[in-house]
């Protein structure tokens, strides 16, 4: 992930200010896909190093894998104060001494005014992005202030950008340290800490799905619809690392191993290994582990060697997000009203139900809205039969979003009490039993094991939603709806 820049110098000068990602101003300077328009970076002494003051962004370095850079040149990987590079064509990034990772400068195959600032592998893919200040020097967003006599940069060997202070041996601070969507090995996750996922494949603006490392110990993957909440909406996978009874056995921090290994290393030295057995050669393959937009987990390795096979997946989380994902806050794995059906490698595919449409075209993993109005304001004004009618989906539950259960019910019975409630959307029924939707749905799914289905209420084609108005108390006419309340109805037992 990164921000977006046209083309702007990026400078190391004394007195400067290091900052921890490039996406943030997507959100609060220019605002759409984490772009904006100009950017700089200062490295100098008695500069400005450190973590996230703003909520608006989470992490620093993000790790993007898509273009390799131009021009490429072999040096120490040091980077004097007072160096630059510029965005244009013919900029050449500051590499690792092996020359396997750069920082600089990608253009954008969209748009040849628009450029990444990442960080990347060079044989392969890659990137990632740190951005501070404007071309004028106005500062944009700060981190916490941290003072140090700042010697130089260092992009090294591991895909680590460091600043090194002229009297520490330590850094004064690291992109590994300042995780985003991606830990390569060597990198561990602290407790407290987390990777947030980007938004979609091409919205580089902070998304929904995190994995967090918990001060108890667990290491979770969540969904947090709104940033800037204490909670989360649901967990979809858990750990199991934290131990009630005796602190010593929960986990102290999640591990990438240089070998390719990724566990869960407890308090008292022992590991939970979340790796298969069988890891592909580190020294023949590179390693990555990443919060993919959709929210799945996923290690993948690359060879060093070849690129002809691309990115392969070694192991991912959860088995189904589908499924896990089901509580009764926020969307689900899909978008609101949308359907969530497991593809290839544990990946998500959301498709609209029928006479529905996405809010937003670019992004099919986010809401659908119905393309016709259910409305209480036809009741009476004839029978319901007139203006809708129901389709019949197999398989597919929306869990979480009646309020109304109704048991014994028939087939027959069920499609009818959704068609005769002004505020039921759909009705899934399945053993006997029926229950009433309302809109917006969430947990959209797909799951041939339920043995269910789903009927919808859609509107007739040519039938155009009638004038607002409700019939006198008692008109034969409003007798053929049945207008049931959500705050009277009672919700019984669970829903698919």
């Amino acid at each position: 992930m990164g921000a977006v820049l046209n083309p702007e110098m990026v400078r190391v000068d004394k007195y400067g200010s290091v900052g921890k990602e490039a996406l943030l101003f997507g959100h609060i300077y220019e605002g759409e896909g984490g772009k904006v328009k100009y950017g700089k970076i200062k490295i100098g002494e008695s500069g400005y190093v450190g973590s996230r003051k703003l909520r608006a962004m989470p992490g620093a370095i993000f790790l993007l894998f898509l273009l390799p850079l131009h021009n490429l040149s072999q040096n120490n990987g040091r980077v004097a104060t007072s160096s630059s590079i510029t965005a244009t064509d013919g900029t050449t990034p500051w590499l690792s001494p092996s020359g396997d990772f750069a920082f600089g400068f990608q253009k954008l195959q969209d748009n040849k005014d628009q450029f990444l600032l990442c960080i990347c592998a060079t044989r392969i893919k890659i990137q990632s992005g740190l951005i501070l200040s404007d071309p004028q020097g106005t500062t944009l967003w700060r981190t916490d202030l941290i003072v140090g006599n700042i010697d130089y940069g260092l992009m090294n060997d591991t895909g680590n950008f460091v600043i090194m202070g002229s009297d520490s041996t330590n850094p004064l601070w690291e992109s590994f340290r300042n995780p985003t969507d991606t830990l390569l090995p060597t990198q561990t996750l602290e407790r407290g800490s987390f990777l947030v996922s980007q938004k979609s494949e091409a919205n580089f603006t902070q998304g929904r799905f995190y994995l967090r490392m918990l001060d108890n110990g667990n290491l979770v993957l969540v969904t947090q619809s709104v940033p800037s909440n204490s909670d989360y909406d649901n967990e979809y996978y858990n750990s199991g690392t934290f131990d009630t009874t005796n602190a010593t056995n929960s986990g102290d921090k999640l591990v990438f191993e240089e070998n390719g290994m990724m566990y869960v290393l407890k308090r008292n030295n022992q590991r939970q290994i979340l790796t298969p057995l069988s890891i592909p050669s580190a020294s023949q393959n590179y390693h990555r582990v990443t919060l993919n937009f959709d929210g799945v987990l996923s290690h993948y390795y690359h060879s060093r060697i070849s690129n002809s096979s691309g990115w392969n997946i070694l192991w991912s989380q959860p088995n189904n997000i589908c499924i896990e994902i089901g509580g009764e806050r926020g969307p689900g794995a899909c978008g609101y009203n949308n359907v969530c059906n497991l593809g290839t490698n544990q990946r998500p595919i959301c498709n609209c139900p029928q006479e529905y449409s996405l809010v937003d075209p670019n992004d099919a993993y986010g809401h659908c809205k119905p393309d016709f109005s259910i409305s209480c304001d036809e009741v009476g004004k004839g029978p319901p039969e007139d203006s809708y009618s129901i389709i019949t989906i197999r398989d597919t539950g929306w869990p979480k979003s009646d309020f109304q259960k109704i048991s014994p019910s028939t087939e027959q019975d069920c499609q009818s009490a959704c068609l005769h409630d002004c505020f039921c959307a759909v009705a899934t029924y399945t053993s006997n039993s029926c229950w009433k939707k309302n809109l917006p749905l969430r947990n959209g799914r797909i799951d041939t094991s339920l043995n269910l289905k789903a009927f919808m209420k859609i509107r007739k084609d040519g039938v155009p939603p009638l004038s607002p108005g409700l019939p006198n108390p008692g008109s034969r006419q409003s007798k053929s709806w049945r207008n049931w309340p959500i705050m009277a109805s009672t919700l019984l037992g669970s829903s698919v």
